[in-house]
């Protein structure tokens, strides 16, 4: 049952996902026109923070300092696609003990601190191994790609502009899931089409070993090789529930984890 859960896991973007994790006071704006909505995220105690620009839409973080509440909204053609909770370093806020205070939260027990304590330890094995910790990460990520553009440029040979196509190395940007899991030592990372380039190596059905693998209170850290040339870095935030993947530029990705806890499927 376990293990159907975990499989499940990786579904959690849905519609209904989504939705359940809009903060109730603004629920409403879904799918209002931005221009409208921006007005009444303010009137009902949101501060906009920044803004970042996706593939096909724009993320904007909006702060509620009355409730501690930071929230992403998608926009697309022009219209509030999704409004989610975020933690609260993404609006620029530090998350310390007050927060848990007023917003009506008791802080964690001291085992959760670590999102290492999963469950029933063990119960999953992997080759042998006994997963100790089971992440899955949504984000946006990137990777190279090709372009073709069309434009005037200067031809020395014929003393004058002429009209046609290049070709360019670009960077694409896409929203994706990985999937982690780890045990004493080492692990394995399952990644998307998306971020498996054309030349790679060393992967087991869409799963990578881990290596290098530092467990610390705070952050874990590990590597992975897609070729001998590209060698991605992870980084996950244990605290926020942030993860970086970071390999040759432009390749990388940036997401929140959530924490695969035995039948309970959670943030950490």
């Amino acid at each position: 049952m376990k293990a159907v859960a975990f499989t499940l896991a990786a579904m959690a973007a849905s519609s209904s996902a989504v939705q359940a994790q809009t903060p109730g006071d603004i629920r409403d704006l879904v799918g209002a026109r931005a221009a409208g909505a921006e007005t009444a995220m303010q009137a009902r105690g949101y501060m906009f923070v920044k803004t970042r620009t996706g593939d096909d839409r724009k993320y904007s973080y909006w702060w509620n300092a009355r409730t501690r509440q930071c929230v992403t909204v998608a926009t697309m053609d022009g219209r509030y696609d999704s409004i989610t909770t975020s933690p609260a370093p993404d609006c620029n806020q530090r998350v310390n003990a007050p927060e848990y205070r007023d917003r009506g939260f008791q802080r964690p027990d001291a085992r959760r601190e670590s999102p290492s304590y999963a469950g029933e330890r063990g119960s999953v094995q992997v080759s042998g191994n006994a997963v100790d910790l089971g992440l899955v990460c949504f984000g946006d990520g990137q990777r190279p790609g090709v372009a073709t553009t069309y434009g005037w440029s200067w031809n020395s040979k014929r003393d004058r502009y002429d009209y046609g196509n290049r070709t360019e190395m670009t960077s694409q940007q896409f929203d994706a899931s990985v999937m982690i899991q780890m045990w004493d030592g080492g692990g394995r990372i399952s990644l998307p089409k998306k971020l498996i380039p054309p030349v790679h190596s060393r992967g087991s059905d869409g799963w990578w070993d881990l290596y290098d693998v530092e467990a610390g209170p705070d952050l874990i850290r590990a590597k992975y090789r897609l070729n001998g040339m590209n060698k991605p870095t992870i980084t996950i935030n244990r605290r926020s529930g942030q993860i970086t993947i970071r390999g040759l530029d432009p390749y990388g990705f940036r997401g929140t984890c959530d924490l695969i806890d035995g039948d309970d499927h959670r943030r950490f």
